[in-house]
């Protein structure tokens, strides 16, 4: 069924002070009409002063009323050329303030989501920078003959193009989490032998890439089982393991534990590296933000996944220390139940 629309006469008017200033007028005229029907007569000089001073007093007033609306007006347009610095002054507590107000925080969300874009380009192209000119630069030489194609130029060059790919990879996962499109496919997964193909793939992983570093897994004797869609869930604890086999020293050990804690399944990993400090562990999770150890080509952009994806299951992760000892542990917690 369609709405029953009101008519709306002062459409065509260009001036809001305008209409408001009709507005009034009519009103009189209404009022001066019932006093006319009511009692025969109505005093004309009396009445077109009314009029008068109505329109002045509602122009002068209506100035300060439509004010805000002429800066967002000038505040639009000055975004649409990519300026996003302009504000409103809201100093009323009507409809006209509350649009100023949320025109203020629409301008603010516009400028911070301009400048993630501008950082995002920027660190992509620096990231897509290196590899590519390393991966240029092996296949110039090959080419040159100035190194042999051996095996070791060939496993150089592919690291790169391995390492271009899970940039590519990340980011297309970036996009499809922001968009908003990643479904969970959630299963009860025992944990026992989810984490026991987690860590046998890391140690081909870490064997593969020549990092001489231990796996440890610590898992509860009883039966122990998250709802957690599989495939992210391996890849939030994949990425976790690179993260700590690559800073760990050689011969260290990564270990990897999970507990039952009232609702929640907890899931730490724990390197024996040189840690986070305190001030950074926040920031560890933004994108391509490494810290100060970061090394061994990572892109910066697992972290921030594994946050997206721990989120989207409902649960929560951290950085803390370990229980002893030298080294980092992040720590995982999602519901035991589905949410």
């Amino acid at each position: 069924m369609t709405a029953l629309r009101m008519p709306r006469p002062l459409d065509p008017l260009r001036s809001i002070k305008l209409k408001i200033g009709l507005l009034v007028v009519l009103a009189i005229g209404a009022a001066v009409s019932v006093f006319w029907w009511g009692i025969g007569w109505w005093p004309p000089r009396t009445t077109l002063t009314a009029f008068l001073v109505a329109l002045l007093v509602t122009q002068l007033v209506a100035h300060g009323m439509t004010s805000p609306l002429r800066e967002m007006t000038a505040a639009a347009r000055a975004m649409a050329r990519g300026d996003y610095t302009r504000r409103v002054r809201a100093t009323s507590r009507d409809e006209v303030g509350e649009l100023a107000l949320a025109f203020n925080q629409m301008a603010g969300d516009l400028a911070a989501a301009d400048q993630q874009r501008r950082e995002l380009i920027a660190n992509v192209s620096h990231e897509l920078r290196t590899p590519i000119s390393a991966l240029q630069a092996l296949l110039e030489n090959a080419v040159d003959g100035v190194a042999p194609a051996n095996p070791e130029t060939l496993r150089a060059a592919l690291a790169q193009a391995e390492r271009l790919g899970r940039l590519v990879a990340e980011l297309l996962d970036l996009s499809r989490l922001d968009a908003g499109v990643t479904r969970l496919e959630r299963e009860d997964v025992p944990v026992a032998g989810f984490l026991a193909e987690v860590v046998r793939e890391a140690k081909v992983t870490a064997t593969g890439v020549g990092r001489p570093v231990g796996f440890a897994v610590d898992v509860p004797t009883g039966p122990l089982t998250v709802s957690a869609d599989r495939g992210r869930l391996h890849q939030v604890l994949a990425n976790l393991l690179d993260n700590a086999a690559r800073h760990s020293p050689a011969g260290g050990t990564v270990t990897v534990a999970a507990r039952r804690d009232a609702e929640l399944v907890v899931f730490d990993v724990t390197d024996q590296g040189p840690g986070i400090p305190a001030a950074q562990r926040d920031r560890v999770f933004d994108r391509f933000t490494r810290g100060e150890r970061a090394s061994g080509g990572g892109t910066g952009l697992g972290l921030a996944i594994a946050r997206w994806l721990v989120q989207l299951h409902g649960g929560t992760i951290a950085v803390g220390d370990p229980a002893a000892g030298p080294g980092c542990r992040v720590r995982v917690a999602l519901p035991a139940a589905p949410p």
